[in-house]
């Protein structure tokens, strides 16, 4: 319990030490009038209380990464403390936070237009199509959970099928409808559940005191199949540690943020936040495997057995409910996410609900499709589900190298951004490599190439800036 103690420490003072610090390199201006204001239309942008907000955005980014990714990156061992750790502190709360205050400062712009802004028209195009994408897997991969413990909870007239109609009913409207109509009013709602599932456990984790692995010791892999850390565990444990498709869901908050000062605390505070959550998810699944033993596969399985275990049987079916909250909720942001990345390189307006339909409508049906398949096949949604990962952390890598670019116009602390960019770079290139969904090649040599990879693309960055500095040696600081 020493090393789960000082990781929770420590992503507390993270935040108010590195959180801050990325604050003041950013450049906050409580006195510019945020997107919320400047183009408030009713649906997209509405200035909404801070608390909410904040709610709003931790559910948006929490999904099943930070409970079933962590749940599934502690058969890893000790390593998957120290990655949820660095990784929010690092890598992830920069990554949200700086991706938000772009959006800000561009009206609210989506992230495939902020990426291009600073990595040229050619990664914008690519981006656009890349991000819907992912968008579609999120709102896919995200029914089928939920609807599985909802038919689990209710009668058996009520089955899987009749939860995911559901689900994907409630998908249409809280893509449709103006944000604070629904997303508004149950987002705190569900939050509470999720944050009261997370301190339930945390506090039975000091009552019941398990033996949990330190650092004392080593960072052995414990993998049961013998999966190698890197860069497995990198892509595992993603919402927890460092996610793309949290830089999608930025926007949708950047559009309803009152004042600048409040952006680090909302976006840095909720990866924070979510790192929480997935450090005592990783930990009392680590109890779990050295109970049960580590041959269970699935998150869920988990998720109710330690829940009514130590929660009793009320607590079991709230903190379940935030296990089924937290993907619904991320999965409806993703579909609304597509729509406006949409919308924002068609230039469509989204004040009419025909045209709101317009895009919606083809990307339900996608989604549908997707999860269609999912069903029929038994491995369908684990391919879909690596898929998505990878995606998911592609995306993220992306968003880095725009970041950093940003910062070297700007003339702002790069270096920030570039280490977890190159990191990044590095886990999901190789991943390609290794992957069974990939080419399955071995580890070693997938991970040779992988750095061979990261090497040429940093020499590339360098061999950019050493030129953008030559080409702009008295260009002013970018007044962003």
């Amino acid at each position: 319990m020493i090393t789960f103690t000082c990781c929770f420490i420590a992503l507390v003072v993270g935040y108010f030490v590195y959180g801050k610090f990325a604050e003041r390199i950013i450049g906050v201006n409580p006195q510019l009038k945020t997107p919320a204001y400047t183009m408030q239309d009713g649906v997209d942008y509405i200035p909404m209380p801070t608390w909410k907000v904040f709610m709003i955005q931790f559910l948006n980014i929490a999904g099943l990464g930070p409970i079933f990714g962590a749940i599934l990156g502690a058969k890893f061992g000790t390593s998957s403390f120290l990655w949820i750790v660095l990784g929010s502190i690092f890598a992830g709360g920069v990554h949200d936070f700086f991706s938000a205050m772009l959006s800000l400062r561009h009206g609210g712009e989506s992230l495939p237009e902020l990426i291009g802004r600073y990595l040229g028209n050619s990664a914008k195009l690519f981006m656009r199509g890349f991000t819907v994408v992912l968008m579609v897997l999120v709102g896919a991969v995200f029914v089928a959970g939920p609807a599985g413990l909802l038919a689990s909870l209710t009668p058996e007239v009520l089955d899987t099928s009749f939860w995911i109609i559901v689900v994907f009913i409630y998908y249409l409207l809280a893509t449709l409808l103006p944000i604070d109509k629904i997303i508004g009013k149950i987002y705190p709602l569900f939050a509470v559940a999720l944050l009261f599932m997370a301190v339930g456990i945390f506090v039975m984790l000091y009552v019941n005191h398990p033996e949990l692995p330190e650092l004392t010791d080593g960072l052995a892999n414990t993998h049961p199949e013998g999966l190698p850390i890197f860069p497995i565990m990198f892509v595992s444990i993603a919402c927890g540690a460092i996610s793309g498709f949290h830089g999608t869901q930025s926007p949708l908050m950047a559009r309803c943020l009152k004042n600048e000062k409040y952006a680090c605390p909302v976006f840095y505070g909720s990866m924070i936040t979510e790192g929480i959550v997935a450090l005592i998810w990783a930990a009392a699944a680590t109890y779990f495997f050295h109970e049960h033993g580590m041959d269970e596969n699935n998150a869920a399985v988990v998720v109710d057995s330690i829940t009514k275990e130590w929660l009793g049987t009320v607590g079991g079916i709230l903190a379940v409910l935030g296990v089924i909250a937290a993907p619904i909720t991320s999965g409806d942001t993703a579909f609304r996410s597509a729509r406006l990345i949409i919308a924002d390189f068609l230039h469509l307006e989204q004040k009419t609900i025909f045209k709101r339909l317009l895009i919606s409508v083809p990307l339900f049906i996608v989604g549908a499709g997707l999860l269609l398949y999912s069903q029929k096949d038994k491995d369908g949604f684990d391919m879909i589900w690596r898929y998505f990962a990878w995606t998911n952390q592609t995306l993220a890598m992306f968003t880095l190298w725009a970041l950093t670019v940003y910062l070297v116009r700007a003339r702002k602390l790069y270096i920030m951004t570039l280490i977890p960019a190159v990191f990044m770079t590095a886990v999901c290139s190789t991943y390609i490599f290794v992957a069974p969904e990939g080419l399955s090649m071995a580890v070693g040599i997938s991970q040779t190439i992988g750095l061979c990879i990261t090497a040429v693309i940093l020499v590339w960055f360098v061999f950019w800036l050493l030129r953008y500095k030559k080409e702009t040696p008295n260009a002013g600081k970018d007044t962003l």
